[in-house]
Order: C-alpha cells, then structure tokens, then sequence
C-alpha cells in the first residue's frame, strides 16, 4: 500500500504524459498524471461526463488500452485498465480502429 487510508495495492508513478480519451462519440485530450499497473489517474482538458468504459491512448508510447472509469471529479477520473496496452503503429484490432484515429489526428506516427 502507498499510505494510510490508500487502497491502491500498486505503487503509483507520475507520468505526466499526454492522451486522448476515446469511446463511441467522444475524443477528449487528456493528461495521464499518474499510473500504475493496475490504472491511471487523467486530467480531462473539459468537464464531460465519461462513459463507464472507454479507451485511454497514450500519444509518446503510441499504445491504447481498454479502461474502466472507476470515478469521476470534477475534471478527474481514475481508470482501471482492462488489458495490456496494444501498440497504435500498424495494423490494430478493430476494437482499437477509432483510438489509431485519434491517435493519428493528434500528430501520432
């Protein structure tokens, strides 16, 4: 554990990096503050309400994985990853088609 009252069995690392929420109607830019295995923690660029799955890009390690949102604040929400992180470079499942796109928009290479 992290700390007192911490429930999280993982350490958390900053990370810092940018993203993009992708789900059925949504591309939001976000920034992952934090990660561990199990999940992240984003800082949504506006206030929307999340879907309770979506799909978090990760624009700098050019990968998407399948999250579950597993609360919301403000312009926060902490994620629970659902699998391992799938590369954006080349050929993805078409589960992924709509978060290559996005990662694609975004300057991705």
């Amino acid at each position: 554990m992290n700390g007192p009252g911490e429930r999280r069995h993982e350490h958390r690392s900053p990370a810092n990096m940018r993203g993009v929420v992708v789900a059925p109607g949504l591309e939001l830019s976000c920034l992952i503050v934090d990660q561990s295995g199990a999940g992240a923690r984003l800082r949504l660029d506006r206030n929307l309400a999340l879907p309770d799955r979506v799909v978090i890009v990760d624009l700098a390690q050019a990968t998407a994985v399948e999250a579950e949102v597993v609360w919301r604040k403000t312009q926060e929400a902490g994620v629970k990853r659902l699998g391992a992180a799938a590369s954006l470079r080349g050929l993805v499942p078409s589960r992924l088609a709509a978060a290559r796109a996005a990662f694609l928009r975004a300057g991705g290479r």
